[in-house]
């Protein structure tokens, strides 16, 4: 009985041994979960926190997480091409240690186009807007979800992001033209790009001396490629866009063939002035008042009469400089009869030249990256640039180009020096600036005896580096000679008013009458009505264009008239089916849409 007794107690004991040993593993294992989980939680603060860092936008890091993880990366582009493609990505990330841009997918992913390893012929898309160019393709890496589980973890960026490459930030030029114009109507295209966007540069270049330029065009500072490794390895953007607008550049610099204008210059002066007027308002610089309002009083007249003409002069302290430049600016004054200012990016900031180039009638300056600026003056300004000795004006031509626009509204002349005595070279600085020493005697000598520099590929010619960091001693009697010449031509600043970009409508009604008068003769009457819009307009020049094809030919005939109806008789053979299209013209070039093509049987 006692030894029952005791083996009871025995039992009782193991199992409360027991017991209490259950309950302390349960106790450990609780308390185990709830450190994890207060570590976890602690990671997605600080996860969060670093999120902030990049943004004061607030983000729920754990949402973010867990939308990366069972959705993955979704794509969506425009554009047929690369050389045309603009993405929107939803969580693309970014490794900083790998420089790889990472798509992961899920079964939610989506990636369209899907091109497969089409999309590495040659890229998915140009981060620049200078087009096809192999230093600017974007592409990604794909990894799958999974994989979040054994890489870093990821910071959120929960702005709207721009992703692009700045293509020369160190010269003005380039960031107006492949970069802040590109960027401004980017951001116009997609309507989330707004003023609380974020542009995040990745060529992997510094500030560079514009850099307060790129910050005008968003309240949010720009990230740069070196700060993303300051927020983490992994760092995955919640919605960006990737690429830039190719719609706004009129030149190309010549990596395939000679520099020049583009082929197909899809943007006018109307647009590059709304951009300019964009940042004015950004540098808060007060626009003078441009004369190009249609009618008005006469007292409005003799207001703008006693406006304050001027000429501003670009003076450069270090490369090609105006030898003469005290000489130059005396003759301008006494030609013109008008005040003469210089302005100097070296000396002044951007927005007191900007200011000043914004009232100014005329901008003198040697060819270089200064001249942009000219897309600051007001309609009927003249942009006159000068060009070193050996340097054919016509074969450069990013400012003309500009100039040209329709809608810029600016008159341009170039003067060239054509007197070699009149040129200063440097041919013992570095290669950068002209130098030559770097190279054999022979082309040195071959560089120097040249007069004028052959057409050539960019971008480290030494024969157009050498002539174009020349120094020029202006022949002022040439000078003024041109000067007189090419602003005959010019528009009077009263009558500089926006030119109109309207093209006319479709003719309507467009039909044809034919008769045979012979075996050998026949006649096609072609009538139509004027385009609807026409009525609308005031339109100095009105003309109609006709193509007359017979059917089965290759070859059409042209012809320009004035009326509404006309009776072909040439050519016109009896019998015989013709096509014939119709369209309106304004102005000698604004040409409208043919109307549906009239089939006519004599």
């Amino acid at each position: 009985m006692r030894a029952s007794v005791a083996g009871c107690r025995m039992s009782v004991g193991a199992l409360v041994n027991g017991l209490l040993v259950s309950v302390v593993a349960a106790l450990l294992w609780k308390y185990s979960k709830l450190s994890e989980h207060a570590a976890l939680l602690e990671e997605e603060l600080h996860m969060t926190q670093q999120s902030q860092e990049v943004s004061q936008a607030r983000i729920d890091y754990h949402v973010a997480l867990q939308a990366l993880q069972e959705h993955g990366t979704r794509m969506v582009c425009t554009g047929k091409m690369h050389t045309d493609r603009i993405c929107r990505f939803d969580y693309l990330c970014y490794c900083s240690e790998a420089e790889e841009f990472v798509f992961f997918h899920s079964n939610s992913s989506v990636m369209l186009p899907n091109l497969g390893s089409r999309r590495f012929q040659p890229a998915l898309l140009d981060l620049s807007s200078v087009e096809d160019h192999n230093t600017q393709y974007f592409n990604f890496v794909e990894l799958p979800a999974a994989a979040l589980k054994f890489m870093p973890k990821p910071v959120f960026v929960p702005d709207i992001t721009l992703i692009l490459n700045r293509f020369n930030p160190d010269n003005l030029m380039h960031v107006f033209h492949d970069d802040l114009l590109p960027a401004y109507y980017t951001m116009k295209q997609y309507s989330d790009l707004d003023d609380e966007a974020r542009l995040v540069f990745m060529e992997g270049w510094g500030e560079g001396p514009h850099f307060d330029l790129y910050r005008l065009l968003s309240s949010k500072q720009p990230l740069l490629k070196e700060q993303l490794k300051n927020f983490g390895k992994l760092m995955c953007f919640t919605k960006s866009y990737v690429g830039l607008s190719k719609m706004t550049t009129w030149y190309q610099y010549g990596f395939v063939q000679p520099q020049g204008p583009k082929a197909n210059i899809l943007v006018s002066g109307n647009e590059i002035r709304q951009f300019a007027r964009a940042l004015m308002d950004k540098m808060n610089i007060t626009r003078v008042e441009e004369m190009e309002k249609e009618g008005g009083s006469a007292e409005d007249e003799k207001e703008k009469e006693k406006k304050d003409d001027y000429i501003v002069v670009f003076s450069r302290s270090t490369t090609r400089l105006i030898l003469n430049e005290a000489e130059l600016i005396m003759a301008l004054a006494q030609e013109f009869q008008m005040r003469v200012v210089t302005v100097s990016l070296e000396e002044q900031s951007f927005p007191s030249i900007v200011q000043v180039i914004s009232g100014a009638s005329m901008l003198v300056s040697m060819h270089g990256a200064q001249l942009i600026t000219s897309l600051f003056l007001p309609r009927g300004a003249a942009v006159v640039e000068l060009f070193p000795f050996a340097v054919n004006p016509e074969q450069y031509t990013p400012y003309k180009t500009l100039a040209s626009l329709p809608g810029m509204d600016l008159h341009y002349i170039s003067w060239r020096n054509t007197k070699e005595e009149n040129t200063v070279t440097h041919p013992d600085r570095s290669w950068e600036q002209g130098g030559i020493a770097h190279l054999d005697k022979e082309e040195q000598d071959r560089i120097q005896a040249s007069k004028e520099v052959p057409r050539h590929l960019c971008c480290r010619n030494p024969e157009w580096l050498f002539r174009i960091y020349q120094d020029t001693l202006v022949d002022i009697p040439s000078f003024l000679e041109v000067l007189k010449e090419g602003m005959k031509t010019k528009p009077s600043l009263k009558k500089a008013k926006v030119a109109s970009m309207v093209h006319p409508g479709r003719v309507r009604e467009p039909k044809c009458q034919t008769s045979v008068q012979t075996t050998n003769e026949a006649k096609l009457t072609v009538s139509w009505q004027i385009p609807w819009n026409l009525k609308f307009l005031k339109v100095r020049e009105v003309k109609y264009e006709v193509w007359i094809q017979e059917q089965g030919e290759n070859t059409y005939m042209p012809y320009i008239l004035p009326q509404q109806n006309y009776t072909f008789s040439e050519n016109i053979k009896p019998f015989t089916t013709y096509l014939v299209w119709v369209r309106c013209i304004f102005n000698k070039n604004l040409l409208g849409p043919f109307a549906d093509v009239l089939t006519c049987r004599t």
